[in-house]
């Protein structure tokens, strides 16, 4: 049987009370503060004051740890709105934020898809919402959602991250990296480029986002009225 199948052991308060919720979220709690290195079946037990072994009657493997991590997270994604354009709206905006709480889950969402149980009431929440939408159309539609969300938030998050390495903020990284930009625009070789950079706007992060969600709704709300 599958982690969210199988029953837990009795439990045993001596010498500490152990179950799956409280191993989920001492994991979580490490993950969150120092990152997916920081999660093991060992340091999991030493926060919890319990030995390594104690977590082998709740759990078989880490991946089983991270597939529980990642499905609790999933419980903060509760998308809501009216109709499907709405619903979609509001997971994309629901999956960003729970990624910016939880840096790591960028690393371990996309691929195949998350079966626990709040993955899956996340699922239906979304299919339901989606009622009148062609069958065959729900699954694209839906990953195309999902693709730009984890595509958008992994590229956030690698930035957060060069910050941190590198010590210097995005505003800090233009200005040591404009000049050299200057004097390759100033080259001609690159026109259409230089006018982008210099003459558009610049949006922030939130409404980059915004309107690159809008612009895929937008394709997808033309191409159901087809």
């Amino acid at each position: 049987m599958l982690v969210w199948e199988r029953p837990e052991p009795p439990d045993r308060p001596i010498p500490a009370p152990l179950s799956r919720e409280r191993i989920v979220r001492a994991a979580i709690r490490l993950a969150d503060a120092d990152g997916l290195a920081a999660v093991s079946l060992r340091k999991v037990a030493a926060a919890l004051e319990v030995g390594p072994m104690r977590l082998y009657g709740y759990l078989d493997t880490k991946d089983e740890l991270l597939d529980l991590m990642v499905d609790e997270i999933y419980a903060e994604i509760r998308p809501v709105g009216d109709g499907w354009r709405q619903v979609l709206h509001s997971l994309a905006g629901a999956t960003r934020q729970a990624v910016h709480r939880h840096e790591w889950l960028a690393d371990l969402i996309g691929g195949r898809p998350a079966l626990g149980p709040y993955a899956l009431a996340r699922g239906e929440a979304v299919v339901a919402a989606m009622d009148g939408v062609d069958v065959d159309l729900v699954m694209p539609v839906v990953g195309a959602v999902d693709a730009y969300v984890i595509g958008v938030v992994r590229r956030e998050i690698a930035e957060r991250r060069a910050e941190r390495a590198s010590g210097m903020d995005q505003r800090e990284w233009q200005r040591a990296y404009g000049p050299y930009l200057e004097r390759t625009f100033a080259t001609g070789r690159f026109p259409a480029l230089a006018t982008v950079v210099r003459d558009a706007t610049h949006l922030d992060a939130d409404e980059t986002f915004r309107l690159g969600l809008d612009f895929l709704l937008d394709g997808i709300e033309a191409h159901l009225a087809r």
